[in-house]
C-alpha cells in the first residue's frame, strides 16, 4: 500500500521530471530526513538538500499548528552546530521553522483562493559562527483545494430574444458560471449545468465540450482539466407563438462536484422574448359575432358640407403582430369618385376622406369595399395564408341648411352706355339647394356700388339702371349681388357681376393737340403749312375712320384727307400780309364713321409771320401771341373773369362806404318781449312844433319804476276799462307815462311782459285825426266810402 509520502513523490516526479533525486524504495525516507530500511542515511550525489517541494492542506481546522515538512541537510551530523532559517513569503508570521530540527508549521488557515503557493528560501548557518553552511536554496510550499466555493454566474440576470416558431434546438443564449476552487484537482471546480424553471420549452447542455489532457499515464485522472463553464440554452418546443406567449423566465443551476451529492450549486434566471415574425395577417374583426376572420361592415355618417380633403371616419384592422409585421396599407377595391382611404402609420387605422363634394339632395348613401394588407411579407409564412383582408364600408351623408347657389358664379353682363334710368341690364338667379327649396330674395352690396347707379329687383333678380352710363367715364362696373333665404336670413351667398358699358358714338372726334400754325407772308399757293390729326373717346367696332373738310369757298387755304386719319392744310393762294390780316380762323369739320354719325367743327388759328428765304418763322404780328400755345382761348377767357370779379368788389366796398351807418333800435340781446317798444304817434301836424326826446322810447328803464305783480291772479271779475287821454294833453311824454300806468295797474294784463303800443297822433294837425282813438267821445260813425273812388290804394283805407 503507497503511503502518503509516497504518493506525494510520484506527484511531484510527474509535475517536476528533472528532479535529478532518484526514487527508490531504499532512499524514499530520505527526501524527507528519514534513515532507509537499514539505518543509514542516503547522501546525496548532487546537492545536499532532500527535498524542493511541500504541499499544505488549505482551510485547516485543528487546534494546533499545521505540520508543513521538515528541512535536513547533510552538514547536520546531529550535534546541534546547524541551525535552519526560513525567509520568503510569509516567513515568520505563516510559516514558522524549527532552528533545531528544521520542522515547519503553518500558524493560521490559509484560503487558497486566496493565494495557492508561497514562496520560500531556505538557508543552513553554524550555529556558532552564523556561516553558511550550504547556499540558499528556493522551495514551494503549495496550497492543496477543497471544495469549499461554489460556482457564480457571470450575471445574476440575463436577457436573451429568439424569433417565434424557431425549430427545435435554436441557439438563444449562452450563460456563463465560475467556480474559485482548483480546476486542476478534483472535482471541485468540474461543473454541470440543469435546467430548473423553463421547461418543457427550453433546455440546457449539462456538459460542454471535451477535456484536453495535458500528460497520457496512468496518473492522468489526477492532473487533468475537468472544468465546464459555458451551456448554451435552446428551444426545445416547436412553433412557440409570440401572440399566444411572449416572455419567458428560465433557472439556469451549475453544480460543482460533476454533479454528485455533497457539490455546491449556483443559479442564475434568462429572461427570454419570442421576437415577432411576420406569421399572423391583418384582419377586420367582426364586433358583433365577435370572430377573428370574417369581413366586417363599416358605417360611416358625415354631413354634405364636409371640405374636399376632410376626413370622415376611420376603420381599423387587427394585427397581432407588431412593429413592420403589423404594417398595413388601407385601399378601396377598385377605386371610389367621392371617397378615398389613407394610412395613418401611427396608429394603422384607414382614414376616409372626402375626394369631391358631397351633395345629400343629390345621393344620400354609398357603399364601397376596403382591402387591407401588410406591406411587409415573410416568405416563410405566405403558403396558405392571404396576408389581405376586406371590409364593405357605408357612408350616410346627413342634410344641413346650405346657402344659395347662383346659377353662373360669376356673372358677366352687357350694356350699352347712354340708356335710360330704369333701363334692363340682366337677370341673375340663385336657389336654395335643400330639399324643401325655401324662397330667396335677392340685393346689392352698396359698398360696391357707391354711386347707386344699379338697382336690383329682390324678387326675381332683374338688374336695372338708376342712372345712364358713360363708357367714357367708366368701361366696367363690379358690383356684388348677395341672395338671403327669406327664412333664414343668415344663409346669404355673394356673386360678382361684372357690367361691362358698350360704346355708342356719341362723342364727336376733335383735334389730337392744340396746333401753333403760321403761314409765311412769301408762301406760294399750294404749300403744306400744317399737318393735323383727330381723336375720338368712342370705341367703333371696326376702328376709326375720320373725314376732315372745310368751307370748299375758303379762299386762302385748302385741305387734303389723306385717307389715315390725318389731313394736310395748304394755302390756296401766295402773298399773304400781317398788314392786311395778321390772324386766320380755319373752320375744320371732322366727321366719324360710325352710326349715328358724329360730327365737330374745331377751328385752327393760322398766324402770318414774316420768314425768311427757307420758310423759317422770324417775327409774327404781336397781336398773335395771346393766342398761342403759351396762352389759350380758356385762359384769356379766366383773365377776363378775374377782372370782372374786381371791379365788382372795388364797387361794392365804395357803396358800403357811402351807406350811412344806422344805430339799431334794441341794443341789448335781452328778451324781446321787454326791449321791443312800438312807437306809431302820427304827429301833430303843422302845428306839432314842440320836439320830444326820442330817447325815451330807446330807454323805457327810465320811465316809472311803480308796477304791480303780473305773476298773480286778478282779484277783479270785471275787466278795466281806460280812459281816453285828454285832449289837452300834448305832451307826448305825459301821455305814455299815464299810458304806462294804466298798463301797470291793470289787473287783466297777461302776467309776462309784453308788447305795448301808445298811438298817440299829437293834435293841432289841419286834417284833424284819422284815428277812431276818440271817436266815441267826439262824433258818430263816418262814411268813408269816397275813398274808394280815389283807387285801389284807399280801398284797404276806407274799410
Amino acid at each position: 500500500m503507497i503511503t502518503n509520502q509516497v504518493l506525494l513523490l510520484l506527484m511531484l516526479s510527474i509535475l517536476w521530471p528533472s528532479t535529478a533525486l532518484p526514487f527508490t524504495p531504499g532512499n524514499i525516507g530520505n527526501l524527507f530526513g528519514m534513515p532507509d530500511s537499514d539505518g543509514r542515511v542516503l547522501q546525496r550525489s548532487k546537492r545536499g538538500w532532500m527535498w524542493n517541494q511541500f504541499f499544505l492542506l488549505e482551510e485547516y481546522a485543528g487546534n494546533d499548528h499545521q505540520y508543513v515538512g521538515k528541512l535536513h541537510s547533510n552538514m547536520d551530523r546531529g550535534a546541534g552546530n546547524v541551525k535552519y532559517v526560513l525567509t520568503g513569503e510569509g516567513a515568520g508570521s505563516l510559516f514558522l521553522i524549527d532552528e533545531k530540527s528544521g520542522d515547519i508549521h503553518a500558524t493560521k488557515r490559509l484560503d487558497r483562493e486566496e493565494k495557492a503557493m508561497y514562496t520560500l528560501v531556505a538557508k543552513v548557518l553554524d550555529r556558532n559562527t552564523n556561516s553558511e553552511l550550504e547556499p540558499d536554496t528556493e522551495f514551494n510550499i503549495k496550497i492543496h483545494d477543497i471544495n469549499d466555493n461554489e460556482p457564480k454566474f457571470a450575471k445574476e440576470i440575463y436577457f436573451a430574444s429568439v424569433p417565434e416558431m424557431s425549430e427545435v434546438g435554436t441557439s438563444v443564449v449562452t450563460v456563463t458560471a465560475d467556480d474559485a476552487d482548483d480546476q486542476t484537482y478534483g472535482n471541485s471546480a468540474k461543473l454541470v449545468y440543469s435546467i430548473l424553471q423553463g421547461q418543457p420549452y427550453f433546455s440546457v447542455d449539462s456538459e460542454n465540450g471535451e477535456p484536453n489532457p495535458s500528460r497520457i499515464c496512468w496518473l492522468q485522472f489526477l492532473t487533468k482539466r475537468q472544468s465546464y463553464i459555458v451551456s448554451t440554452i435552446k428551444t426545445a418546443l416547436p412553433g412557440m407563438d409570440r401572440e399566444v406567449k411572449e416572455n419567458y423566465q428560465v433557472v439556469i443551476q451549475a453544480k460543482d462536484m460533476a454533479g454528485q451529492m455533497g457539490g455546491l450549486s449556483g443559479t442564475t434566471t434568462v429572461s427570454i422574448t419570442l421576437s415577432d415574425v411576420n406569421d399572423s395577417p391583418p384582419r377586420f374583426a367582426n364586433r358583433k359575432s365577435k370572430a377573428i376572420y370574417p369581413s366586417d361592415s363599416f358605417r360611416v355618417t358625415t354631413v354634405e358640407s364636409t371640405e374636399i380633403g376632410g376626413a370622415i371616419g376611420r376603420i381599423k384592422a387587427d394585427d397581432p403582430d407588431v412593429g413592420r409585421n403589423a404594417e398595413m396599407e388601407y385601399s378601396i377595391v377598385g377605386g371610389h369618385d367621392i371617397f378615398n382611404i389613407i394610412t395613418d402609420q401611427t396608429t394603422q387605422e384607414g382614414v376616409i376622406i372626402i375626394k369631391n363634394a358631397l351633395d345629400y339632395e343629390s345621393k344620400r348613401d354609398y357603399e364601397f369595399r376596403v382591402e387591407v394588407r401588410n406591406t411587409y411579407l415573410d416568405a416563410r409564412f405566405i403558403h396558405g395564408l392571404q396576408f389581405k383582408d376586406y371590409a364593405t364600408v357605408k357612408v350616410t351623408v346627413e342634410d344641413v341648411d346650405e346657402p344659395p347657389v347662383f346659377t353662373r358664379n360669376p356673372y358677366i353682363i352687357e350694356v350699352h352706355e347712354d340708356t335710360a334710368a330704369g333701363s334692363f341690364v340682366g337677370v341673375v338667379s340663385a336657389r336654395d339647394p335643400d330639399a324643401d327649396n325655401k324662397p330667396v330674395k335677392y340685393s346689392i352690396d352698396r359698398h360696391t356700388d357707391l354711386e347707386r347707379l344699379f338697382n336690383i329687383d329682390s324678387v326675381n333678380g332683374t338688374i336695372t339702371t338708376l342712372k345712364a352710363l358713360d363708357r367714357e367715364m367708366s368701361k366696367w362696373h363690379n358690383i356684388s349681388v348677395v341672395a338671403t333665404e327669406i327664412n333664414n336670413p343668415r344663409q346669404t351667398t355673394r356673386v360678382p357681376v361684372f357690367i361691362k358699358v358698350l360704346d355708342v358714338n356719341d362723342n364727336a372726334p376733335e383735334f389730337a393737340m392744340s396746333y401753333d400754325t403760321f403761314v409765311c407772308e412769301n408762301v406760294k399757293a399750294g404749300q403744306l403749312i400744317q399737318t393735323i390729326s383727330a381723336v375720338d373717346t368712342d370705341e367703333p367696332l371696326v376702328g376709326h375712320k375720320f373725314v376732315f373738310s372745310i368751307s370748299a369757298t375758303n379762299p386762302n387755304f385748302t385741305i387734303v384727307d389723306r385717307e389715315d386719319n390725318t389731313a394736310n392744310i395748304l394755302t390756296r393762294r401766295g402773298g399773304f400780309s400781317r398788314r392786311e390780316m395778321s390772324m386766320y380762323f380755319l373752320p375744320v369739320v371732322i366727321s366719324d364713321n360710325d352710326y349715328p354719325i358724329q360730327s365737330s367743327t374745331s377751328t385752327l388759328i393760322v398766324r402770318v409771320c414774316a420768314c425768311d428765304s427757307r420758310g423759317n418763322m422770324q417775327t409774327c404780328n404781336p397781336e398773335v401771341l395771346p393766342f398761342s400755345d403759351g396762352l389759350t382761348t380758356g385762359a384769356l377767357v379766366a383773365i377776363l373773369l378775374c377782372v370782372i370779379i374786381l371791379l365788382m368788389i372795388v364797387v361794392l366796398f365804395a357803396a358800403l362806404r357811402r351807406q350811412r351807418k344806422k344805430e339799431p333800435l334794441i341794443i341789448s340781446k335781452e328778451d324781446v318781449r321787454d326791449n321791443v317798444v312800438s312807437y306809431n304817434d302820427e304827429g301833430g301836424g303843422e302845428e306839432d312844433t314842440q320836439a320830444f326826446d326820442i330817447g325815451t322810447l330807446r330807454n323805457p328803464e327810465v320811465m316809472d319804476a311803480n308796477k304791480l305783480r303780473r305773476d298773480i291772479i286778478p282779484e277783479m271779475l270785471f275787466p278795466f276799462r281806460r280812459t281816453s287821454p285828454i285832449k289837452d294833453n300834448t305832451d307826448v311824454r305825459d301821455f305814455i307815462n299815464g299810458r304806462l300806468q294804466e298798463n301797470d295797474l291793470d289787473p287783466t294784463a297777461p302776467p309776462y311782459d309784453s308788447l305795448a303800443t301808445y298811438a298817440y297822433e299829437g293834435s293841432g294837425s289841419l286834417a284833424e285825426s284819422l284815428s277812431s282813438l276818440e271817436s266815441a267821445a267826439t262824433e258818430g260813425d263816418h262814411d268813408y266810402d269816397y275813398l274808394s273812388n280815389w283807387g285801389p290804394p284807399f280801398k284797404k283805407l276806407a274799410e
